[in-house]
């Protein structure tokens, strides 16, 4: 009962300060089409320069192959070798296509040959991808060339093969990076949200009133958490439906076993900002702690962007404190491959766990930090 008393109090509160209720419930959507629309890994529209050696109906199907492919733009015809160091020395093209003379005999007659791709490497991560569409490109090329010569042979291959791309066929990272933003937008909410609000009592001297009433610290915490809880998951339910809408995010798996999950989710980490209001005394610290915790954590060691088995081994020990890490996986799971928890079951647990930890730490810190002030 006593917990119940405090999350009315809250709601009350949460009511009368309409301006951190519109940041609760509108921030997260904010965040969601900003990051949504600007985070994408999909290179498209790579400035492409050629020079054509060979002005044959061959090397003209090559350039077609890439400019059609959708992820390269002809901007410019290279015939020089001058030319071709100005336009990457300029930036004017991130690659250049280099057909030598007689490709078309080459190709046409079954011989070997081949065409160089010179790209500009001053981003490591761009180049790696323009490379891996440039050789994807010349090989399908080459494929075609390749049935041509063994057609008009009266051959047939032997071996083939069929690649199909499970769960993302198109490959798009909207779908690799949407759920990452749900946890890491869910995560900074609810943390920061019950940071200030404690800290705030703090500061205009009610926290001495609640310290000196009837209600112990784990009633205390659980009457905080309630309020910010239901508003969290209506926020955090709110981008995903969002999700789908704009980004054609999937739902695959079952409503129910996402909003359990969501909500272990943020009972975690509404824990963790209670957890984290005990260590600050102003709201500017509290913001700032909570920043640091909870935004860094999910954005760099959650697996969000940044593959975890590429991480150094340290690393990859401090994510399994990180409870986004767990929490995408599910995510994925459930809307991706829409499977059930039998095969998430450990990361489920891993959440709960996380979150009773915290739950009880926040008590105890905040029991301790009562019994000092008495």
């Amino acid at each position: 009962m006593k917990a119940i008393a405090v999350a009315v109090k809250e709601f009350r509160q949460i009511g009368r300060d309409r301006r951190t209720l519109m940041i609760l419930l509108f921030v997260p959507a904010f965040f969601l089409l900003l990051y949504g629309y600007a985070l994408n890994f999909d290179i498209r529209n790579i400035p492409l320069a050629v020079q054509d050696n060979d002005r044959s109906s061959a090397s003209r199907e090559v350039i077609s192959a890439f400019v059609n492919s959708g992820y390269f733009n002809l901007v410019q015809d290279v015939p020089r070798d001058a030319d071709v160091v100005r336009a990457l020395d300029r930036g004017d093209a991130r690659a250049v296509l280099v057909i030598p003379g007689g490709f078309g005999r080459d190709a046409g007659g079954g011989r070997p040959t081949s065409v160089q791709l010179l790209i500009s490497g001053d981003n490591a991560n761009t180049a790696t991808t323009v490379m891996a569409y440039g050789v994807g490109l010349v090989s399908a090329i080459s494929t075609r060339y390749e049935l041509r010569a063994r057609v008009a042979s009266a051959g047939a291959p032997l071996l083939s093969a069929e690649t199909r791309v499970w769960y993302n066929p198109e490959l798009r990272s909207t779908l690799f990076l949407v759920p990452g933003l749900i946890a890491y937008i869910a995560m900074l909410t609810a943390v920061v949200s019950t940071a200030l609000s404690i800290v705030r009592e703090k500061e205009v001297g009610t926290m001495e009133q609640v310290r000196m009433s009837p209600v112990g610290p784990l009633a205390y915490v659980i009457g905080k958490t309630v309020p910010y809880f239901f508003v969290s998951l209506a926020s955090s339910m709110a981008i995903i439906g969002l999700s789908m809408w704009l980004f054609d995010l999937p739902m695959r798996g079952s409503w129910s076993m996402l909003l359990v999950a969501v909500s272990v989710f943020l009972v975690g980490a509404l824990a963790f900002g209670v957890l984290v209001s005990t260590l600050a005394e102003t709201q500017q610290v509290a913001f700032q702690v909570a920043l640091l915790t909870s935004y860094l954590p999910t954005l760099m060691l959650s697996g969000f962007i940044f593959p975890i088995s590429s991480m150094p081994a340290v690393l990859q020990a401090i994510t399994y404190a990180v409870p986004a890490r767990y929490f995408l996986i599910v995510l994925r799971g459930i809307v991706l491959k829409g499977v059930g928890v039998a095969v998430f079951w450990q990361e489920l647990a891993a959440l709960v766990v996380f979150a009773g930890v915290v739950l009880a730490l926040a008590s105890l810190r905040l029991k301790r930090e009562w019994a000092v002030s008495r």
